[in-house]
C-alpha cells in the first residue's frame, strides 16, 4: 500500500515538470528554437520566482517567451536577446545575475550570515566551557547561618 502511494506521489512530481512553451510558441527553425531554448533556461519567470519561463505556465513567462523568440527572428544575437528582455523586466529575470555592487548581497548574503551563525554559535560554545567564576568563602556570620538552617533541616 506505501509503495503505491510513492508511486502516484512520484508521478505526480514528474507531472508538474513538464515544459510549459506551448505549440504555438515553438519557431519553425529548430535552430533558432534550440537557442530560444538554451537562453530561456536562464530566465527566471516573474511570477513563479523559482522556475524558468520555459517550466513555468504564467501569462508573463509566455510572453517573455514570446518577446524572446521575436527578438532571435529579428536577427539579434543571444546577448542582444537577453539583454532586450533585461531591459524590459529588470536583472531580476537572470537566473543567475551578475555580480556588481547591486548584487553583491544576492551573491555574498548568503555566507555572511553564515559566518555570523558560526562565530555565534563558536561564541556560544566558548562561554558553556568557561569554568564557573570561584566564589569567596563564606564570612564567619554566613557559616553560623548556613549551621543554623542545615540544622533545622535536620529536625
Amino acid at each position: 500500500m506505501l509503495a503505491r502511494i510513492f508511486f502516484l506521489l512520484a508521478l505526480l512530481l514528474m507531472a508538474g515538470r513538464g515544459y510549459a512553451v506551448e505549440p504555438g510558441e515553438r519557431l519553425a527553425d529548430p535552430a533558432l528554437e534550440a537557442r530560444a531554448r538554451t537562453l530561456s533556461a536562464s530566465l527566471r519567470c516573474l511570477v513563479c520566482q523559482n522556475e524558468t519561463i520555459d517550466e513555468s505556465n504564467a501569462g508573463l513567462a509566455h510572453d517573455i517567451r514570446v518577446l524572446l523568440r521575436e527578438r532571435l527572428t529579428a536577427g539579434d544575437t543571444d546577448a542582444q536577446a537577453v539583454r532586450a528582455i533585461v531591459d524590459r523586466y529588470g536583472e531580476f529575470v537572470l537566473l543567475n545575475p551578475p555580480l556588481h555592487p547591486a548584487t553583491t548581497v544576492l551573491w555574498f548574503g548568503p555566507f555572511a550570515i553564515l559566518l555570523v551563525g558560526l562565530a555565534g554559535a563558536a561564541y556560544w560554545v566558548r562561554q558553556r566551557r568557561k569554568e564557573p567564576e570561584t566564589l569567596a568563602p563564606l564570612s564567619a556570620d554566613e557559616r553560623r547561618d548556613l549551621q543554623s538552617l542545615m540544622q533545622e533541616n535536620e529536625r
